[in-house]
């Protein structure tokens, strides 16, 4: 990928977020992942929580990260299935101002690569809202790998060229300052 070595590298505070109703920390394995890959590429992982499957719960989770100046970028892992439990979906429709729709058709796109027409079930998706990025990625490992790798690791670097969402970032906030 084009890194353009005259740019800075501008570090980005991101929160991970797993919804599950049966992981803890200890055996969060897709929330590690993604730390992981966080933290070896430059970036500040601000907070780390695991939510249960509910809407309501991860809204509010969502909102106050949202809300916290130290918070650039929220992503969260699990519930973006199709069974009646996955509702981090149903939750990010409450609280994204725009949503990044090419995000969850690249994740598709590539996880098509992987797994076939099984990538119909996931329902990743990105947005904006307050001035802060949501991703939220499937609960399998496999899949925050491929999004951190494939996609977000690009985008949250501001080298990244033609373009990259770290640029954008002091203007998400735009309509903010003008009411």
């Amino acid at each position: 990928m084009p890194i353009d070595p005259e740019r800075a590298f501008v570090p980005v505070n991101i929160a991970v977020l797993t919804v599950s109703d049966t992981r803890d920390l200890v055996s969060d394995r897709s929330g590690e992942t993604l730390v992981s890959r966080i933290e070896a590429a430059g970036h500040r992982c601000v907070a780390r929580e695991i939510c249960r499957d509910d809407a309501a719960l991860i809204e509010v989770k969502l909102l106050t990260w949202i809300d916290d100046p130290e918070v650039d970028c929220v992503i969260t892992t699990g519930g973006t299935g199709i069974t009646g439990r996955d509702v981090t979906p149903e939750a990010f429709g409450r609280v994204l101002e725009k949503e990044i729709t090419g995000f969850g058709e690249l994740f598709r796109m590539l996880s098509y690569q992987k797994i076939g027409t099984s990538t119909i079930q996931s329902r990743a998706l990105g947005g904006v809202a307050g001035g802060t990025y949501l991703f939220a990625l499937p609960g399998s490992t496999g899949a925050c790998k491929d999004a951190w790798d494939d996609i977000l690791v690009w985008q949250l670097d501001a080298r990244f060229r033609p373009c990259n969402l770290v640029e954008l970032m002091p203007r998400l906030r735009e309509h903010l300052s003008a009411k």
